[in-house]
């Protein structure tokens, strides 16, 4: 691979999993629920401009960040992965899954939106906080002078993106599960959509939790996640959406 190649690493064995980090981080702050997933082939990707790689000429979107993603894929594991994405991660995942369904097992749709409307009012809003500026320049190779780049370039993504619709959802071919915390920077109702539309969804709402669920809660998603990749899932006693599926 080139140096413009995004960065990952593989550790561990056993079924595939990609896991896609928040914006403005890298695979680093994934570390205290990766502690929890033993068992999995983990595959740590950093995307484009973030973290370990290099950024790429131009604005950000998050199809080519899932290309990017796919790229790793095809090279690492051809037969396809269970991906798991977190915030930014999770329109990633969002976006691989649609444009890439071949490589994709299934998806845990994180923190995420799958449209820009879905963000709650000023969340987004303000600069971001001085340790991920401080983070970035421990590992990029593009320099810490390069971070107010990677900060406008973000800005601008989040103006455009993302702009899936629930009739692209309902083609989604994977299953899904749909994961937020109960204080988190979504829309509730929005999810609630993205349920509704995916043809096979499941939604986990983490009480006292926020956007930070993945390091406040981290054992917990991890079962989560062992939980949704189950081979014997039961539909319950009384399905009513599933009963109809």
């Amino acid at each position: 691979m080139s140096e413009r190649d995004p960065w990952f690493e593989e550790r561990g064995s056993g079924p595939v999993l990609v896991a896609l980090h928040p914006g403005g981080t890298d695979s680093r702050s994934l570390a205290p629920l990766m502690a929890h997933l033993d068992g999995y082939r983990l595959i740590l990707v950093d995307r484009p401009g973030h973290g370990r790689s290099r950024d790429v000429a131009g604005e950000w979107s998050f199809d080519e960040m899932a290309d990017s993603v796919a790229e790793v894929l095809a090279a690492s594991a051809p037969e396809g992965a269970h991906i798991f994405g977190w915030s930014d991660g999770a329109i990633v995942g969002l976006a691989l899954a649609l444009r890439h369904p071949h490589l994709v097992h299934s998806l845990v749709f994180g923190g995420g939106v799958f449209h820009r409307d879905g963000w709650l009012n000023g969340v987004l809003d303000g600069e971001p906080p001085a340790f991920m500026a401080d983070a970035y320049a421990e590992v990029s190779p593009d320099g810490a002078e390069h971070w107010p780049i990677v900060i406008r370039k973000a800005e601008q993504l989040h103006l455009r993106e993302p702009t899936f619709t629930v009739e692209q959802l309902r083609t989604l071919v994977v299953p899904t599960l749909i994961l937020v915390g109960d204080d988190d920077e979504v829309r509730v109702d929005h999810l609630l959509s993205m349920l509704e539309a995916v043809p096979d969804g499941e939604l986990a709402v983490v009480p006292r939790a926020t956007h930070g669920l993945i390091v406040e809660k981290p054992e917990l998603v991890a079962r989560l996640i062992r939980d949704f990749h189950a081979d014997e899932k039961s539909d319950g006693v009384a399905p009513i959406r599933r009963a109809t599926r």
